[in-house]
């Protein structure tokens, strides 16, 4: 099997080579747009945290900025172009840009797997919109943006990395090239500042390009249906921690810091909740008692919010715990002014 993998990995590397040496050549055309775009991605599969990286913008820049999100909306049931709406299901708009949409009503959300298509109807539509913040769209080269954020998870970098489906790299090590700002995302509560200037230079970075180091911030959780359950989970409580995200290791061990956790239920990625799934969560935390609660992530939640699907005696007890882009040693303020001047200098 590692034998088959390695093989497979090979020719999807080669193919992904090819495909962006064509781009490069120039020979395979990419759209440009007079509006700004920023892309905000990665070149592996997995959590690398790209929605809190573009909740963290929209908190930052919306002030500022008039502002469209363009995300795909991975694993929706749907087609082409919509427009998110705060009351839609995320079997229409994908879960990320659902909670992205609940969170920013103000802001517009939009799907559509065809990002130039996406960006024309934004501009069409939304003649207002003076910045687009492009979800997941590094390998969509079709369209170039003004600016690229590539997120890299600390734990795993390219260089130790492979191809899938070896390893979980969709495109080669070296496109980090295309990216105008490095973030490192979920660095180690204890990252030295030696562990960080060897990060910094394994990566080696080009002159142009600006490195950060992030990891996330745990906050308070909170009721999915606050009419019905307390607005706090005390300190110390018993938790059932279930999640449907990659690697959810980090949000387990996020949760045992504060509580103590008697169960923990793990789901595929963009996990589709099934009603007896459900139903088997509140037989469980029955068995543990009335004092239990579950604590699931806020890209889960926003699955879990149709009380005909839930019973009773769950909505009481289901929190989501948010999570937020921290930066180390406070350079958030340099990471956003290191972003403007790309948005005000860099020519396409």
């Amino acid at each position: 099997m590692g034998v088959l993998k390695s093989i497979a990995a090979g020719l999807y590397g080669a193919g992904v080579g090819v495909r962006n040496w064509l781009y490069d050549m120039k020979i395979l055309r990419s759209e440009h747009f007079d509006i700004p775009i920023v892309c905000v991605g990665n070149i592996a599969v997995g959590g690398t945290g790209k929605t809190p990286t573009v909740e963290f913008l929209l908190s930052r820049l919306l002030g500022e900025y008039r502002i469209a999100v363009l995300s795909r909306g991975y694993r929706r049931r749907t087609k082409g172009y919509i427009e998110v709406e705060v009351g839609d299901s995320f079997l229409r708009v994908g879960d990320e840009p659902k909670q992205i949409k609940r969170k920013f009503p103000n802001a517009v959300v939009v799907v559509c797997e065809k990002r130039v298509e996406g960006v024309r109807r934004i501009m069409a539509e939304h003649p207002e919109v003076n910045l687009i913040l492009m979800d997941d769209g590094f390998q969509h080269r079709a369209l170039t943006p003004k600016t690229s954020i590539l997120l890299s998870d600390y734990s795993l970098p390219p260089y130790k990395n492979r191809m899938l489906p070896a390893g979980t790299l969709r495109d080669t090590p070296s496109q980090l090239y295309r990216a105008d700002i490095l973030l490192i995302t979920k660095t180690p509560k204890t990252m030295s500042p030696i562990e960080r200037n060897i990060a910094q230079k394994e990566l080696k970075p080009s002159p142009y390009q600006s490195i950060f180091f992030t990891d996330t911030k745990q906050c308070e959780p909170r009721p999915i249906f606050s009419d019905v359950a307390p607005a706090k989970i005390p300190s110390g409580s018993k938790v059932v921690a279930m999640a449907g995200i990659a690697h959810p290791e980090r949000f387990f061990d996020s949760l045992a810091n504060r509580y103590e956790v008697v169960e923990k239920l793990a789901f595929s990625d963009h996990h589709i909740y099934k009603v007896k799934e459900v139903r088997r969560v509140a037989e469980l935390v029955e068995k543990y008692g009335e004092d239990v609660v579950v604590v699931t992530t806020e890209k889960d939640g926003v699955k879990l919010t149709s009380r005909k699907h839930i019973p009773e005696s769950l909505q009481k007890r289901l929190f989501v715990q948010p999570i937020e882009l921290n930066f180390r040693d406070g350079d958030s303020h340099l990471f956003i002014e290191r972003l403007k001047k790309e948005l005000k200098n860099k020519k396409l």
